[in-house]
């Protein structure tokens, strides 16, 4: 079976990346489930080309089925080119078993029960269509083709990154359970900076099952071949010339060039639109007014729903849709419906229209859209429709109910994207004319947008759009709305950590409501205040308004806020989330919010449950509890949320501390794809202390790169300690103490209290000041630059303090906190007397609690003291302990740092010898092949493994050996005698 119009034009050029996507779907009829995105301009041959290789897999007996993706300007159908998909399949008599037990289909055909629109259902959704591919897999081999994702709806988005990251590829079983291929195409020129599609390329490119493979513009050899391919007549070489010179190396240029060519037109238009509406004005009038009809529907459009809206006899339509099928402007699909060959054909036709004409006909689909039922599927497009019919009550009215049925399918983004049309459309319509009903108001209608975008993680989107709320309160606004207004617009703030503005607004949101009587809103309103003025400082007002707002949610049984207080006062009172009475009300709390069904306040109590555990040191214990809190919030479809984002940061931090570098790369990998746009900090924040770590050069870019665009809490966290780290490390200390103070007041939002991190930063900044006084020291110097530095030393010392003696919570910080400030103290030490073995031995055995790396540190800089004290048998065995670590986890630069010192030292304790160097099989063969001079690329090709992987095996290599280059890692294996030297002319 297959839905895919295979054409016949030939196919010239592109053996090279038919190969490639014939290799994909050769390993995926063997069981190794894998995608490509097929990229290239418009009219580079995308299409052709997957035709070709949806004709070969269907010859080789591979069910095809293509799925589209449409442009219907600044609105979505949720799923579209899955439901194509799945309509296609469902079709098919052998898949009626396997559809039948996935009820995916029907809810993605309109045909199952109404979802609810809960969070979970969109989890339990993908879900079930990976399984349902996985069922039809092992029916037959099974490729799907999606083509235009660069139209394609953010719920398709969605789904194509849940199949190709957590889906049917990382599936358990045997292979017949993924034979799966999936090819989708994309516009590369229609991808605009900005444009929706761009960072979940980004996201998929790195997963292993998948590949990118780019069209170019083929050579002009190539398309001559093409060009006279297609004539069977003999074309004169003038001809072809000037179409060569024309295409630009566009294979649908030099088709309709050469289609053209021998037309009646007074010459050739340069202009792409131009060319083809030459093409269609060959056509009769009756021919030319079906291809206008079909051109506002889209690139496809039904049978009967085009000739109602063509108006024409059957007859005359007939002979107008074979007319342009034979001049190949439009394709004959099997489900009944008529496509244009090309995108840009209808795009052109479409332009061409009169406004009055594009008004009538977009007019005309709306109403035939909903005469024919007005089902909820087809909201999108009949608000889109009546929109560019300048039918703004229907447009409106359709918007809602489109929202209504994005909100259903669990499509937050759509939902978001239909009610900000509808607010567009609000003041134009009349009132007497809007949809009535509860909630439908501006400010409710914009609150409920500002919960979608909360939803879908836009969490700046969320903040703007309920300021635009407020801003529409008036003095006629009722109270209670008016008070729910500055509440939730208070509890977004938090959520992009604005904490001022947070607190003023819940401030007002509290004033406006009476304690008296009790209210579900004024205990909301109190509940979003507390939380507030504990981030504030304002801790006296947070436990006296949430002790009183507790007794009154215990009054009214509102156990949401209930929760909510309680894991506010948990944190606030006695001895905090670290103590037994703190850890006792989390419980609690999380087991009310469970009750209650509200999935946000439990993460909430799970989060501060996990941390108490990081900041008591119970690092191994957290794990547990962490994966709980995260398999919570899978389930509930709340992993986009804040604190479950926070909850995946504090994992991947912990399997960071821990010295699980690798499982934490791993992780983080995985949960990428799924983190909203806003949330890529949370994954990539411990991964990026791995790559400074392991001395990746492109770590400091990206770490800057979390700086861009709106101010993000954790992504200045990220970077502050990555760039400063990096500073700090290459012996720019001016440059590392400005960088902390950037980050310790961008983080500290003008409340005047510092965050946690600041031990740690001026402990970094500590160590590149204390070297920079050893220098002046070398060097004799001790005039008006040592004197500035000592200065800064002694600020730096005093941050530390005072940070690691009261945490945000007023409370002396856990083993983390005081394991900094003891190397802080150290390093100080250090500035005022020179290296102090007693203080570092002090900060060895305080890093002791977990973090392996850090004490290696801090190993390192007691080696070195010891050694100025000419302790030399405790120096070698303290760079040995460094040096094992070091090596264990593949850090570069500190492994080159400790052989330096023992090589300097001559401590007599430098690299093992060959026979306990830890190298593994693989990792021999890599050298080998070093020893031979090739790049990774070609290491990859011999061994049959990515570069990307080669890579990772050069840099242990390098790790492992304490080599700089690869040309020293050679060089120190031939010394060892981990590889001996080849005879000549073995290449």
């Amino acid at each position: 079976m297959s839905q895919t119009a295979f054409t016949t034009a030939p196919l010239i050029g592109r053996d090279e990346e038919l190969a490639r996507l014939t290799g994909v779907l050769e390993r995926a009829r063997g069981g190794a489930a894998g995608a490509v995105l097929l990229a290239g301009d418009a009219g580079v041959g995308k299409t052709r080309l997957l035709d070709e290789a949806a004709g070969r897999a269907a010859r080789a007996g591979a069910t095809v089925v293509t799925g589209h993706c449409v442009d219907l300007g600044d609105v979505g159908l949720p799923y579209l080119p899955f439901t194509e998909i799945l309509g296609a399949l469902a079709a098919d008599e052998r898949f009626t078993a396997v559809m039948a037990a996935h009820p995916a289909a029907d809810r993605l055909l309109g045909a199952g029960p109404d979802a609810g629109g809960g969070p979970d259902e969109r989890l339990r959704l993908f879900e079930d269509v990976a399984g349902l591919l996985a069922g039809l897999a092992e029916v037959a081999p099974l490729l799907l083709v999606l083509e235009d994702l660069h139209w394609a709806d953010q719920s398709s988005r969605d789904l194509l990154r849940f199949l190709l990251s957590r889906g049917l590829p990382h599936r358990p079983g045997g292979a017949r359970d993924r034979r799966l291929a999936i090819l989708a195409s994309y516009r590369t020129d229609d991808l605009h900076r900005r444009h929706p599609l761009r960072p979940l390329l980004a996201e998929l490119v790195r997963l292993p099952a998948v590949e990118r493979l780019e069209l170019r513009p083929l050579p002009d050899p190539e398309v001559a071949r093409l060009v006279r391919a297609l004539e069977d007549r003999p074309l004169p070489d003038a001809v072809v010339r000037g179409i060569v010179a024309r295409a630009e190396g566009n294979a649908f240029y030099a088709q309709e060039l050469l289609a053209a060519s021998g037309a009646d037109a007074g010459g050739v238009p340069s202009g792409l639109a131009d060319l083809l509406l030459i093409r269609v004005e060959q056509l009769s009038e009756t021919a030319q007014q079906v291809l206008r009809t079909a051109a506002v529907a889209g690139r496809r459009v039904r049978h009967g729903l085009l000739r109602e809206a063509a108006g024409l006899p059957e007859e005359e339509l007939e002979a107008a849709l074979r007319e342009a099928v034979g001049h190949q402007l439009l394709l004959a699909q099997d489900d009944g419906t008529y496509a244009f060959r090309h995108a840009l054909a209808r795009e052109a036709v479409y332009a061409d229209l009169l406004p009055g004409e594009r008004s009538r006909l977009h007019g005309a689909y709306a109403r035939l859209l909903a005469a024919d039922g007005g089902a909820p599927q087809t909201a999108a497009e009949r608000a889109h429709h009546s929109r560019e019919s300048h039918d703004l009550p229907a447009a409106l009215a359709a918007c809602l109910e489109a929202a209504d049925h994005a909100r259903r399918l669990g499509a937050p983004a759509e939902e978001l994207r239909h009610l900000e049309a509808a607010l567009d459309l609000w003041p134009s319509v009349p009132a007497s004319v809007r949809p009535a009903g509860e909630g439908l108001d501006r400010v409710t209608l914009t609150l409920r947008a500002s919960a979608a975008a909360a939803h879908a993680g836009a969490f700046h989107r969320a903040v703007s759009l309920t300021r635009t709320a407020l801003a529409g309160v008036g003095e006629d606004t009722d109270g209670e709305l008016a008070a729910r207004v500055r509440y939730t617009l208070a509890g977004n703030l938090l959520t992009v950590d604005s904490l001022t503005a947070a607190f003023r607004y819940s401030s007002e949101a509290l004033a406006m409501i009476p304690a008296e009587p009790p209210s579900r809103t004024w205990v909301w309103a109190a509940a979003t205040h507390v939380a507030a003025a504990r981030q504030v400082g304002e801790d006296e007002t947070a436990l006296r308004i949430g002790r009183q707002a507790l007794r009154v949610a215990e009054e009214l049984g509102v156990r949401g806020a209930q929760a909510d207080l309680l894991i506010s006062l948990a944190v606030a009172e006695g001895g905090g989330r670290r103590s037994p009475e703190g850890r006792e009300k989390l419980r609690r709390a999380r087991e009310l919010a469970r009750a209650a069904g509200n999935g946000q306040v439990e993460t909430r109590a799970l989060f501060h449950l996990a941390i108490g555990a990081v900041e008591s040191g119970e690092l191994t214990e957290c794990l547990p509890l962490l994966a709980d809190g995260l398999e919570r919030a899978r389930r509930a479809g709340l992993l986009s949320s804040v604190y479950p984002l926070e909850l995946r940061y504090l994992q991947l931090l912990v399997l960071y501390t821990l010295g699980r570098w690798d499982e934490c790369l791993r992780v983080a990998a995985e949960a990428a794809p799924g983190l909203p746009a806003q949330g890529g900090a949370f994954a990539t924040g411990p991964a990026l202390h791995v790559a400074l770590a392991r001395g990746d050069a492109g770590a400091v870019d990206r770490a800057r790169a979390l700086l861009e665009g709106p101010f993000d809490w954790m992504g200045t966290l990220v970077a502050g300690i990555v760039l400063t780290d990096a500073a700090a490390r290459d012996g720019d200390a001016e440059g590392a103490v400005a960088r902390m103070r950037e980050t310790v007041a961008a983080l500290g939002d003008g409340t005047g209290r510092r965050p946690g991190v600041a031990v740690r930063l001026a402990a970094l900044c500590l160590g590149a000041v204390a070297d920079r006084v050893t220098e002046l020291r070398r060097g004799g110097g001790k005039g008006a630059e040592a004197d500035r530095w000592a200065e800064s030393a002694a600020e730096l010392v005093e941050v530390a303090r005072d940070t690691a003696g009261r945490n945000e919570e007023d409370r002396a910080q856990g083993p983390e906190g005081q394991a900094w400030l003891a190397r802080a103290e150290a390093e100080w030490a250090t500035v005022v007397s020179g290296p102090d073995p007693a203080a570092w031995e002090r900060a060895v055995a305080a890093f002791g609690y977990g973090d392996g790396y850090e004490q290696a540190r801090c190993r390192l800089r007691y080696a070195r003291a010891l050694l100025a004290v000419e302790r030399r048998a405790e120096a070698a065995e303290q760079a040995r302990l460094a040096r094992e670590t070091a090596a264990g986890l593949g850090a570069a630069p500190l492994l080159e740092d400790v052989d330096t010192l023992v090589r300097r030292g001559r401590l007599g304790a430098g690299a093992p010898a060959a026979g306990h160097v830890p190298l593994t099989a693989r990792e021999r063969d890599v050298l080998r092949l070093l020893a031979r001079g090739r790049s990774n690329r070609q290491i990859g090709e011999e061994l049959f493994i990515t570069g990307k992987t080669a890579s990772v095996h050069v840099s242990n290599i390098l790790a492992k050996l304490g080599a700089a280059s690869r040309t020293e890692a050679v060089a120190v294996a031939y010394r060892r005698g981990l590889i001996a030297p080849e005879p000549a002319g073995t290449g």
